[in-house]
């Protein structure tokens, strides 16, 4: 008898720790589809199956809602990825869609330009991609390559996952990281290329690089 207590408070916080997996789950899946916005507390309690009260209970607010989220997946990519390989795996998260860490950065492609409330927490998260893809530079412009890496990433996802541009949107992801890991080699000079992508780094250097110096050669000697 007396040990019947401590089992009930064991499955009692079993299943506080469920509902807030699965409240975590269900905003995950709406700030991707929705942005932050629209996204709304009523309906992310809906589809954990919970209550209100128990969101609130759990996180405080809906802000702190959408940093946990921001911060379970970004946090869990940044951890567990090398630096060189960080690029394309979130470009491949964000093109095949799916996964906690891949959908953090849906998170924040459709959550860009909304309150100010959670600004800090896109811009932390960017900032911290953008510092970890600096170190595969040398170069003393790191930072801003680093910069630069990450605009591109973000572009590429908002031009597939909310603008829905065609061909990209309905790219193959292997053709899309053959060609931009490629030719993004140029920028970061640590990031892995792969075969796919030292072909189109190459075969981008035969027809610009090559194309150029044959015709400064033709310009300097003209006869």
């Amino acid at each position: 008898m007396a040990k019947s207590p401590q089992r009930g408070a064991g499955a009692h916080r079993r299943d506080a720790q469920g509902t807030r997996l699965r409240l975590l789950d269900a905003a995950s899946e709406l700030f991707a589809e929705r942005g932050y916005e629209r996204a709304t507390v009523r309906d992310i309690a809906d589809r954990a199956g919970a209550n209100q009260a128990l969101l609130f209970r759990y996180f405080g607010s809906k802000k702190a809602l959408f940093g946990e989220v921001m911060a379970r997946g970004g946090q869990e990519q940044l951890r567990s990825t090398p630096a060189d390989r960080l690029f394309e795996v979130a470009l491949r998260g964000m093109l095949a869609g799916g996964g906690d860490a891949d959908r953090s950065l849906e998170v924040c492609l459709r959550s860009i330009g909304g309150s100010d409330e959670i600004a800090d927490a896109l811009r932390g998260l960017g900032e911290e991609y953008a510092e970890v893809l600096a170190t595969l530079s040398e170069s003393d412009t790191g930072g801003l390559r680093g910069d630069l890496a990450l605009s591109w990433l973000l572009g590429i996802g908002l031009m597939r996952v909310v603008v829905a541009k065609e061909p990209l949107a309905s790219a193959d992801p292997d053709t899309v990281c053959s060609l931009v890991v490629g030719a993004l080699g140029g920028l970061l000079e640590g990031l892995p290329t792969g075969d796919g992508g030292r072909r189109v780094a190459e075969g981008g250097g035969d027809g610009a690089g090559g194309g150029a110096a044959e015709g400064g050669e033709s310009g300097g000697n003209p006869g």
